[in-house]
C-alpha cells in the first residue's frame, strides 16, 4: 500500500504529530509512504521512511497528482491549511480533482484521516 503525505507549512506539525499516533498501524499495513519535500523532510525526521518529491509550490502536487492518475497510490492524506493563501492553488484543486476522477481516497484533516488509517 502507498500512502501520499502533504501538509501546508501551518499543518507540517499536525501531519507529524498525526503519523506518530499511527505509527504501529502503518507498520503493521507495511504502508509505503511518499511526501512532498518540505513535509517528506519532517516526517523523516520523526523516525519514518518516506520517498520525497519535489516540495508542493514547485511541483510536487503536481508529482503527486500524477502519481494518482496512474493508480499507483492507494490513499492521500493532505492537511490542508484553508485560512491561509497558497500560491499553488491549482496544483492543489488539480490533486483533488484526479483523486475525485481516479477514485482514490483523500482526506483533507485529521478527522477524516483517521477513518481512513483505522480501516487498514
Amino acid at each position: 500500500m502507498k500512502i501520499a503525505l502533504i501538509a501546508h507549512d501551518g499543518k507540517k506539525a499536525d501531519m507529524v504529530h498525526f503519523l506518530s499516533r499511527f505509527r504501529d498501524i502503518l507498520e503493521k499495513a507495511d504502508v509505503n509512504l511518499v511526501a512532498t519535500g518540505t513535509t517528506g523532510s519532517h516526517i523523516e525526521k520523526s523516525g519514518f521512511e518516506v520517498e520525497k518529491l519535489l516540495s508542493g509550490p514547485i511541483g510536487g502536487d503536481a508529482q503527486i497528482a500524477a502519481m494518482a492518475a496512474q493508480k499507483e497510490l492507494d490513499m492521500v492524506i493532505f492537511f490542508r491549511d484553508p485560512l491561509d493563501k497558497h500560491p499553488h492553488e491549482p496544483d492543489v484543486q488539480m490533486l483533488m480533482r484526479i483523486c475525485d476522477v481516479h477514485n482514490i481516497p483523500l482526506a483533507t484533516n485529521p478527522a477524516s484521516a483517521e477513518l481512513m488509517l483505522k480501516s487498514l
